[in-house]
Protein backbone atom coordinates (compact mmCIF):
# COMPACT_ATOMS: atom_id res chain seq x y z
CA UNK A 1 0.00 0.00 0.00
CA UNK A 2 1.04 3.55 -0.58
CA UNK A 3 -0.18 7.16 0.22
CA UNK A 4 -1.44 7.06 -3.26
CA UNK A 5 -3.46 3.72 -3.30
CA UNK A 6 -6.68 2.19 -1.42
CA UNK A 7 -6.57 -1.30 -0.44
CA UNK A 8 -8.89 -3.51 -0.71
CA UNK A 9 -8.53 -4.82 2.64
CA UNK A 10 -6.10 -3.11 5.16
CA UNK A 11 -4.51 -5.69 7.57
CA UNK A 12 -1.54 -4.28 8.56
CA UNK A 13 -2.96 -0.84 10.12
CA UNK A 14 -5.45 -3.23 12.57
CA UNK A 15 -2.31 -5.18 13.33
CA UNK A 16 -0.07 -2.57 14.46
CA UNK A 17 -2.32 -1.11 16.62
CA UNK A 18 -2.56 -4.42 18.51
CA UNK A 19 1.25 -5.52 18.18
CA UNK A 20 1.82 -5.02 22.07
CA UNK A 21 -1.06 -7.65 22.97
CA UNK A 22 -0.41 -9.75 20.12
CA UNK A 23 3.29 -10.20 21.08
CA UNK A 24 1.99 -11.04 24.73
CA UNK A 25 -0.04 -13.76 23.62
CA UNK A 26 2.97 -15.20 21.66
CA UNK A 27 5.37 -14.65 24.20
CA UNK A 28 2.89 -16.27 26.92
CA UNK A 29 2.57 -19.43 24.48
CA UNK A 30 6.16 -20.10 24.23
CA UNK A 31 7.32 -19.13 28.37
CA UNK A 32 4.10 -22.20 28.84
CA UNK A 33 4.42 -24.28 25.82
CA UNK A 34 0.69 -24.50 25.97
CA UNK A 35 0.40 -24.84 22.17
CA UNK A 36 -3.21 -26.70 21.65
CA UNK A 37 -6.45 -26.37 24.03
CA UNK A 38 -6.24 -25.39 27.02
CA UNK A 39 -7.23 -22.24 29.23
CA UNK A 40 -6.25 -20.14 26.41
CA UNK A 41 -8.77 -21.92 23.81
CA UNK A 42 -11.86 -22.64 26.87
CA UNK A 43 -11.39 -19.08 27.45
CA UNK A 44 -12.26 -17.64 24.07
CA UNK A 45 -14.69 -20.19 23.37
CA UNK A 46 -16.85 -18.89 26.54
CA UNK A 47 -16.06 -15.40 25.49
CA UNK A 48 -17.56 -15.84 21.54
CA UNK A 49 -20.33 -17.98 23.06
CA UNK A 50 -21.42 -15.19 25.66
CA UNK A 51 -21.02 -12.51 22.38
CA UNK A 52 -23.00 -14.47 20.21
CA UNK A 53 -25.50 -15.72 23.04
CA UNK A 54 -25.60 -19.22 23.31
CA UNK A 55 -25.10 -21.67 26.07
CA UNK A 56 -21.67 -23.39 24.02
CA UNK A 57 -18.54 -22.60 21.69
CA UNK A 58 -16.72 -25.19 20.06
CA UNK A 59 -13.26 -24.20 18.49
CA UNK A 60 -12.09 -25.52 15.66
CA UNK A 61 -9.33 -25.20 13.02
CA UNK A 62 -11.04 -23.73 9.82
CA UNK A 63 -14.68 -21.97 8.79
CA UNK A 64 -14.40 -25.27 6.98
CA UNK A 65 -13.78 -27.75 9.44
CA UNK A 66 -16.67 -25.66 11.77
CA UNK A 67 -19.40 -26.44 9.23
CA UNK A 68 -18.64 -30.30 8.78
CA UNK A 69 -18.55 -31.02 12.20
CA UNK A 70 -22.10 -29.21 13.12
CA UNK A 71 -23.59 -31.19 10.21
CA UNK A 72 -22.21 -34.47 11.50
CA UNK A 73 -22.37 -33.29 14.77
CA UNK A 74 -26.33 -32.37 14.18
CA UNK A 75 -26.68 -35.90 12.65
CA UNK A 76 -26.69 -35.23 9.11
CA UNK A 77 -26.38 -38.59 7.92
CA UNK A 78 -24.36 -39.95 4.65
CA UNK A 79 -26.28 -39.86 1.48
CA UNK A 80 -28.86 -37.37 2.79
CA UNK A 81 -29.49 -33.64 0.82
CA UNK A 82 -28.95 -30.42 2.49
CA UNK A 83 -29.74 -27.36 0.74
CA UNK A 84 -28.32 -24.15 0.49
CA UNK A 85 -27.18 -21.56 -2.01
CA UNK A 86 -25.18 -21.42 -5.02
CA UNK A 87 -24.05 -17.59 -4.03
CA UNK A 88 -21.23 -18.63 -1.68
CA UNK A 89 -17.64 -19.52 -1.12
CA UNK A 90 -17.20 -23.00 -2.34
CA UNK A 91 -16.28 -24.12 1.76
CA UNK A 92 -20.54 -24.04 1.96
CA UNK A 93 -20.83 -27.16 0.08
CA UNK A 94 -17.83 -28.73 0.57
CA UNK A 95 -18.68 -28.75 4.17
CA UNK A 96 -21.70 -30.72 3.27
CA UNK A 97 -20.26 -33.00 0.22
CA UNK A 98 -17.47 -33.63 2.93
CA UNK A 99 -20.25 -34.99 6.06
CA UNK A 100 -21.25 -37.38 3.14
CA UNK A 101 -24.37 -35.54 2.09
CA UNK A 102 -25.24 -33.66 -0.97
CA UNK A 103 -25.96 -30.25 -1.55
CA UNK A 104 -28.78 -28.85 -3.32
CA UNK A 105 -29.29 -24.94 -4.21
CA UNK A 106 -32.01 -22.63 -4.34
CA UNK A 107 -32.01 -19.38 -5.49
CA UNK A 108 -31.04 -16.22 -3.33
CA UNK A 109 -33.13 -13.11 -3.11
CA UNK A 110 -32.18 -10.79 -5.04
CA UNK A 111 -31.90 -7.40 -3.05
CA UNK A 112 -29.87 -9.25 0.13
CA UNK A 113 -27.96 -12.09 -1.71
CA UNK A 114 -28.86 -14.27 0.76
CA UNK A 115 -31.45 -17.67 0.13
CA UNK A 116 -34.47 -16.63 -1.10
CA UNK A 117 -37.26 -18.15 1.44
CA UNK A 118 -39.88 -18.30 -1.12
CA UNK A 119 -37.49 -20.70 -3.63
CA UNK A 120 -36.65 -22.60 -0.07
CA UNK A 121 -40.74 -23.09 -0.27
CA UNK A 122 -40.91 -23.81 -4.10
CA UNK A 123 -38.28 -26.39 -3.94
CA UNK A 124 -39.75 -28.04 -0.82
CA UNK A 125 -43.75 -28.11 -2.24
CA UNK A 126 -42.39 -28.57 -5.80
CA UNK A 127 -39.74 -31.00 -5.33
CA UNK A 128 -40.08 -33.19 -2.48
CA UNK A 129 -42.71 -35.60 -0.93
CA UNK A 130 -43.65 -35.72 3.15
CA UNK A 131 -42.97 -39.38 4.45
CA UNK A 132 -45.78 -39.22 6.79
CA UNK A 133 -44.49 -42.56 8.58
CA UNK A 134 -41.24 -41.17 8.88
CA UNK A 135 -41.77 -37.92 9.54
CA UNK A 136 -39.58 -36.38 6.64
CA UNK A 137 -38.88 -35.23 3.74
CA UNK A 138 -37.84 -36.91 0.73
CA UNK A 139 -36.61 -35.76 -2.37
CA UNK A 140 -39.18 -37.13 -5.05
CA UNK A 141 -36.45 -37.17 -7.92
CA UNK A 142 -33.72 -38.99 -5.75
CA UNK A 143 -35.60 -40.83 -3.37
CA UNK A 144 -32.87 -38.75 -0.47
CA UNK A 145 -33.79 -38.00 2.83
CA UNK A 146 -33.60 -34.08 2.62
CA UNK A 147 -32.16 -33.29 6.21
CA UNK A 148 -30.85 -29.81 6.59
CA UNK A 149 -30.84 -26.08 4.82
CA UNK A 150 -27.85 -24.26 5.09
CA UNK A 151 -28.42 -20.34 5.02
CA UNK A 152 -25.69 -18.45 4.55
CA UNK A 153 -25.05 -14.36 6.04
CA UNK A 154 -23.39 -13.50 3.24
CA UNK A 155 -21.33 -10.57 3.08
CA UNK A 156 -22.39 -9.54 7.02
CA UNK A 157 -25.81 -9.99 6.72
CA UNK A 158 -28.11 -12.48 7.94
CA UNK A 159 -30.77 -14.09 6.08
CA UNK A 160 -34.28 -14.10 7.03
CA UNK A 161 -34.21 -16.38 9.74
CA UNK A 162 -37.86 -16.63 10.74
CA UNK A 163 -39.42 -17.35 7.33
CA UNK A 164 -36.57 -20.26 6.80
CA UNK A 165 -37.01 -21.32 10.43
CA UNK A 166 -40.82 -21.98 10.00
CA UNK A 167 -40.65 -23.72 6.58
CA UNK A 168 -37.49 -26.16 8.53
CA UNK A 169 -39.89 -26.94 10.92
CA UNK A 170 -42.88 -27.81 8.83
CA UNK A 171 -40.70 -29.78 7.04
CA UNK A 172 -38.49 -31.37 10.02
CA UNK A 173 -35.42 -30.13 8.35
CA UNK A 174 -32.27 -28.88 10.77
CA UNK A 175 -31.06 -25.97 10.47
CA UNK A 176 -27.45 -25.26 10.59
CA UNK A 177 -25.93 -21.14 9.52
CA UNK A 178 -23.16 -20.78 7.54
CA UNK A 179 -22.20 -17.42 9.76
CA UNK A 180 -18.47 -17.78 8.60
CA UNK A 181 -18.76 -14.16 7.14
CA UNK A 182 -21.18 -12.81 10.13
CA UNK A 183 -19.61 -11.94 13.48
CA UNK A 184 -22.27 -9.73 15.44
CA UNK A 185 -24.81 -9.32 12.55
CA UNK A 186 -28.23 -9.01 14.21
CA UNK A 187 -31.53 -10.33 12.75
CA UNK A 188 -35.04 -9.21 14.65
CA UNK A 189 -36.89 -12.34 14.89
CA UNK A 190 -40.98 -11.24 15.14
CA UNK A 191 -41.28 -14.99 16.45
CA UNK A 192 -39.50 -14.32 19.74
CA UNK A 193 -39.96 -10.66 19.66
CA UNK A 194 -36.41 -9.76 19.88
CA UNK A 195 -32.97 -8.92 18.17
CA UNK A 196 -31.01 -12.38 17.59
CA UNK A 197 -27.16 -12.48 17.10
CA UNK A 198 -25.94 -14.69 14.30
CA UNK A 199 -25.19 -18.13 15.33
CA UNK A 200 -28.23 -18.21 17.99
CA UNK A 201 -31.10 -19.30 15.45
CA UNK A 202 -30.33 -22.51 14.02
CA UNK A 203 -29.34 -25.94 15.39
CA UNK A 204 -26.00 -24.86 15.30
CA UNK A 205 -23.71 -22.09 13.07
CA UNK A 206 -20.39 -21.94 11.72
CA UNK A 207 -17.89 -19.39 11.55
CA UNK A 208 -14.61 -18.66 10.19
CA UNK A 209 -11.80 -16.77 11.39
CA UNK A 210 -9.89 -16.54 8.11
CA UNK A 211 -7.37 -13.46 8.40
CA UNK A 212 -9.61 -11.13 6.89
CA UNK A 213 -13.01 -11.61 8.34
CA UNK A 214 -14.58 -9.30 10.71
CA UNK A 215 -13.00 -10.91 13.27
CA UNK A 216 -9.84 -12.89 12.45
CA UNK A 217 -7.05 -14.95 13.59
CA UNK A 218 -3.68 -14.51 12.23
CA UNK A 219 -4.18 -17.62 10.18
CA UNK A 220 -6.53 -20.34 10.06
CA UNK A 221 -9.23 -20.71 12.90
CA UNK A 222 -13.01 -21.14 13.00
CA UNK A 223 -16.10 -22.06 15.76
CA UNK A 224 -19.17 -23.74 16.13
CA UNK A 225 -21.90 -22.23 18.59
CA UNK A 226 -24.98 -24.09 19.44
CA UNK A 227 -27.05 -24.27 22.39
CA UNK A 228 -27.40 -28.10 22.35
CA UNK A 229 -24.68 -29.93 25.23
CA UNK A 230 -24.79 -33.02 23.24
CA UNK A 231 -24.48 -31.48 19.79
CA UNK A 232 -21.27 -29.12 21.61
CA UNK A 233 -19.96 -32.73 23.23
CA UNK A 234 -19.70 -34.57 19.83
CA UNK A 235 -18.02 -31.73 18.12
CA UNK A 236 -15.66 -31.39 20.58
CA UNK A 237 -14.69 -35.35 20.08
CA UNK A 238 -14.70 -34.60 16.29
CA UNK A 239 -12.28 -32.21 16.43
CA UNK A 240 -10.30 -34.44 18.42
CA UNK A 241 -9.90 -37.64 16.81
CA UNK A 242 -12.97 -38.74 18.13
CA UNK A 243 -11.51 -38.95 21.79
CA UNK A 244 -13.85 -38.38 24.68
CA UNK A 245 -10.65 -38.60 26.88
CA UNK A 246 -6.64 -39.44 25.59
CA UNK A 247 -6.24 -42.58 23.61
CA UNK A 248 -10.30 -43.43 24.10
CA UNK A 249 -11.90 -42.97 20.94
CA UNK A 250 -15.19 -43.01 20.82
CA UNK A 251 -15.94 -42.41 16.93
CA UNK A 252 -13.55 -41.86 14.17
CA UNK A 253 -13.03 -37.98 14.01
CA UNK A 254 -10.77 -35.66 12.52
CA UNK A 255 -7.92 -33.02 13.79
CA UNK A 256 -9.87 -30.34 13.75
CA UNK A 257 -8.32 -28.58 16.69
CA UNK A 258 -8.17 -24.94 17.78
CA UNK A 259 -4.45 -23.18 18.09
CA UNK A 260 -4.09 -21.95 21.87
CA UNK A 261 -1.95 -19.17 19.81
CA UNK A 262 -4.76 -18.34 17.39
CA UNK A 263 -7.43 -18.45 20.41
CA UNK A 264 -5.60 -15.95 22.54
CA UNK A 265 -5.07 -13.29 19.48
CA UNK A 266 -9.24 -13.71 18.70
CA UNK A 267 -9.41 -13.10 22.50
CA UNK A 268 -7.15 -10.22 22.40
CA UNK A 269 -9.11 -9.13 19.02
CA UNK A 270 -13.15 -10.16 20.16
CA UNK A 271 -12.75 -7.12 23.33
CA UNK A 272 -12.63 -4.88 20.08
CA UNK A 273 -15.23 -6.24 17.05
CA UNK A 274 -18.31 -4.58 18.64
CA UNK A 275 -16.00 -1.21 17.95
CA UNK A 276 -15.04 -2.39 14.61
CA UNK A 277 -18.17 -3.32 13.42
CA UNK A 278 -19.70 -0.12 14.30
CA UNK A 279 -16.63 1.64 11.76
CA UNK A 280 -17.67 -0.80 9.42
CA UNK A 281 -21.38 0.13 9.98
CA UNK A 282 -20.85 4.05 9.81
CA UNK A 283 -18.24 3.44 6.61
CA UNK A 284 -21.29 1.59 5.13
CA UNK A 285 -23.88 4.47 6.00
CA UNK A 286 -21.01 7.00 4.49
CA UNK A 287 -20.78 5.05 1.40
CA UNK A 288 -24.87 4.49 0.69
CA UNK A 289 -24.75 8.48 1.36
CA UNK A 290 -21.91 9.04 -1.42
CA UNK A 291 -23.74 6.64 -3.55
CA UNK A 292 -27.24 8.05 -3.19
CA UNK A 293 -27.26 10.43 -6.52
CA UNK A 294 -26.10 7.64 -8.25
CA UNK A 295 -28.32 4.77 -7.76
CA UNK A 296 -29.84 4.60 -11.55
CA UNK A 297 -26.27 3.41 -12.45
CA UNK A 298 -24.79 1.90 -8.80
CA UNK A 299 -26.76 -0.24 -7.02
CA UNK A 300 -25.59 -0.36 -3.21
CA UNK A 301 -26.55 -3.06 -0.63
CA UNK A 302 -29.91 -3.05 0.75
CA UNK A 303 -30.45 -3.43 4.05
CA UNK A 304 -34.41 -4.81 5.23
CA UNK A 305 -35.51 -3.23 8.48
CA UNK A 306 -34.79 -6.35 10.32
CA UNK A 307 -31.10 -6.19 9.85
CA UNK A 308 -28.34 -5.15 11.71
CA UNK A 309 -25.29 -6.15 8.76
CA UNK A 310 -21.75 -5.78 10.13
CA UNK A 311 -20.54 -5.33 6.39
CA UNK A 312 -17.97 -7.61 6.05
CA UNK A 313 -18.11 -6.52 2.43
CA UNK A 314 -19.29 -3.81 0.96
CA UNK A 315 -20.96 -4.74 -2.30
CA UNK A 316 -22.67 -2.92 -5.16
CA UNK A 317 -24.10 -3.72 -8.62
CA UNK A 318 -22.87 -2.51 -12.23
CA UNK A 319 -23.27 -2.96 -15.58
CA UNK A 320 -19.96 -4.28 -17.01
CA UNK A 321 -18.59 -4.53 -13.75
CA UNK A 322 -15.18 -6.21 -15.65
CA UNK A 323 -14.23 -3.11 -17.11
CA UNK A 324 -15.41 -0.93 -14.17
CA UNK A 325 -12.82 -3.12 -11.72
CA UNK A 326 -10.33 -2.48 -14.67
CA UNK A 327 -10.66 1.29 -14.57
CA UNK A 328 -10.93 1.66 -10.82
CA UNK A 329 -7.55 -0.56 -10.52
CA UNK A 330 -5.81 1.86 -13.07
CA UNK A 331 -7.05 4.68 -10.18
CA UNK A 332 -5.32 2.71 -7.26
CA UNK A 333 -8.38 1.40 -5.89
CA UNK A 334 -8.36 -2.10 -4.66
CA UNK A 335 -11.97 -4.30 -5.39
CA UNK A 336 -12.92 -7.55 -4.71
CA UNK A 337 -15.62 -9.66 -6.71
CA UNK A 338 -17.88 -12.28 -4.45
CA UNK A 339 -18.25 -14.60 -6.44
CA UNK A 340 -17.77 -14.61 -9.99
CA UNK A 341 -18.89 -18.26 -10.44
CA UNK A 342 -22.06 -19.36 -8.98
CA UNK A 343 -21.30 -22.75 -7.16
CA UNK A 344 -24.13 -24.77 -9.27
CA UNK A 345 -21.28 -23.94 -12.80
CA UNK A 346 -18.55 -24.77 -10.95
CA UNK A 347 -16.38 -27.52 -12.21
CA UNK A 348 -16.19 -29.19 -9.09
CA UNK A 349 -20.17 -29.64 -8.86
CA UNK A 350 -21.14 -30.71 -12.55
CA UNK A 351 -22.26 -33.70 -11.17
CA UNK A 352 -24.80 -32.18 -9.79
CA UNK A 353 -26.47 -31.82 -12.97
CA UNK A 354 -26.87 -28.23 -13.07
CA UNK A 355 -27.66 -25.89 -16.25
CA UNK A 356 -26.53 -22.49 -17.07
CA UNK A 357 -29.77 -20.17 -16.27
CA UNK A 358 -31.03 -22.68 -13.24
CA UNK A 359 -30.57 -20.12 -10.71
CA UNK A 360 -31.10 -16.30 -12.72
CA UNK A 361 -31.14 -13.95 -9.49
CA UNK A 362 -27.57 -15.77 -8.94
CA UNK A 363 -26.11 -15.95 -12.10
CA UNK A 364 -27.10 -11.78 -13.02
CA UNK A 365 -25.19 -10.72 -9.65
CA UNK A 366 -22.34 -13.11 -10.11
CA UNK A 367 -21.47 -10.81 -13.54
CA UNK A 368 -22.27 -7.41 -12.17
CA UNK A 369 -20.97 -7.50 -8.45
CA UNK A 370 -18.12 -5.98 -7.09
CA UNK A 371 -16.76 -5.28 -3.23
CA UNK A 372 -15.36 -2.21 -2.47
CA UNK A 373 -13.00 -1.18 -0.04
CA UNK A 374 -14.08 -1.93 3.34
CA UNK A 375 -12.29 -1.81 7.23
CA UNK A 376 -12.63 -0.28 10.23
CA UNK A 377 -9.54 2.08 9.51
CA UNK A 378 -10.98 3.17 6.12
CA UNK A 379 -11.41 7.32 6.22
CA UNK A 380 -14.10 9.43 4.51
CA UNK A 381 -11.70 11.24 2.49
CA UNK A 382 -10.94 7.68 1.30
CA UNK A 383 -14.23 7.03 0.48
CA UNK A 384 -14.97 9.67 -1.22
CA UNK A 385 -12.58 9.15 -4.01
CA UNK A 386 -13.87 5.63 -3.77
CA UNK A 387 -16.70 6.85 -4.75
CA UNK A 388 -15.78 9.93 -7.07
CA UNK A 389 -13.38 7.11 -9.34
CA UNK A 390 -16.09 4.66 -9.37
CA UNK A 391 -18.48 7.25 -10.88
CA UNK A 392 -16.04 7.74 -13.57
CA UNK A 393 -15.62 4.36 -14.42
CA UNK A 394 -19.18 3.41 -14.65
CA UNK A 395 -19.84 6.52 -16.90
CA UNK A 396 -16.24 5.61 -18.84
CA UNK A 397 -17.35 2.17 -19.51
CA UNK A 398 -20.94 3.11 -20.57
CA UNK A 399 -20.91 5.81 -23.38
CA UNK A 400 -24.53 6.74 -23.00
CA UNK A 401 -23.94 7.77 -19.14
CA UNK A 402 -20.75 9.65 -19.82
CA UNK A 403 -22.74 11.58 -22.72
CA UNK A 404 -25.69 12.19 -20.44
CA UNK A 405 -22.90 13.47 -17.86
CA UNK A 406 -21.47 16.08 -20.46
CA UNK A 407 -24.85 17.33 -21.11
CA UNK A 408 -25.82 18.12 -17.64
Amino acid sequence: MTNSNIPFLDLVTLHAELEGELCAILRSSLRTAAFVGGHTVETFEADFAKFCGTEYCVGVGSGTDALRFALISAGVAPDSIVITVPNTFIATAEAISQAGATPHFVDVDKRTYNMDPEQLREFLESKCAWDAIGKRTIHTATGKHVAAVVPVHLYGQMADMDAISELAEKYNLLVIEDACQAHGSQYFSERGQRWRTSGSIGKAAAFSFYPGKNLGACGEAGAITTNDPQLAKRARMLRDHGQSKKYYHDLEGYNGRLDSIQAGFLSVKLAHLATWNAQRQANAARYNELIGALADTIEPPYEPSWSRAVFHLYVVEVADRDAVQKLLGASGIGTGIHYPIPLHLQKAYEHLGYEPGAFPVTEKAAERIISLPMYPSLTAEQQERVVSALRTAVQSSNPDLALAANVK
